[in-house]
């Protein structure tokens, strides 16, 4: 298909998805990065070989999943012609999104409990990685939230039909993202020691 055919909206839609999909494509290089940086640190000898993950963490990981899927019913109920339904499902998405951040951090405390800060006499190099990529990774989900929040605002007044659900496309294809990049970043921290 030429990308140069097409109506000015199918132009704009498909040019708004590939800009999307560019800064995917960045944020995977950014955290290729981050993870990688944790490979070649892994070799010190001040790298702790039998950490655990925070609880926290892992039922962290359960919500993420769970919103991924209540986007998912959002937007099958809007292709319905629910409105109701895309509502109720795009509000739960909003609160697990919120209860995601809010369980990661009870894990920066349980990582603090274990007598481990960011900096100072207490860090340590393990734990610190730990901290960037999580808060790092809670960055990507507060901008998530807001598109969330974007599309609520535009769904209420109505902007978004059965055919015609641009945003709620992106915001959606963009919060799947961070949740695969949670379920990836957390194998890694989980697996690799």
């Amino acid at each position: 298909m030429d990308l140069t055919q097409g109506t000015l909206e199918e132009k704009n839609e498909r040019a708004k998805k590939m800009m999307l999909w560019f800064g995917i494509g960045s944020l995977i290089m950014s955290f290729a990065g981050l993870t990688s940086a944790v490979v070649v640190s892994s070799k010190r000898p001040d790298w702790l070989k039998d950490f655990q993950l925070p609880e926290a963490f892992v039922i962290s990981t359960v919500i993420i999943i769970v919103s991924s899927i209540t986007f998912y019913l959002a937007k099958r109920s809007l292709k319905a012609n629910n409105r109701q339904a895309t509502t109720l499902w795009l509000f739960v998405t909003f609160a697990l999104g919120v209860a995601f951040i809010w369980s990661q951090l009870l894990g920066f405390q349980q990582i603090i409990d274990l007598g481990y800060n960011f900096t100072g006499p207490t860090s340590n190099i393990t734990m610190s990685f730990i901290y960037v990529i999580a808060f790092a990774h809670i960055m990507h989900v507060v901008a998530g939230l807001i598109s969330i929040m974007v599309v609520i605002f535009n769904h209420l007044r109505l902007k978004y039909t059965a055919t015609k659900m641009l945003g709620l496309e992106l915001s959606a294809t963009f919060w799947h993202f961070v949740d695969i990049l949670w379920l990836f970043l957390f194998l890694f921290l989980y697996l690799f020691r």
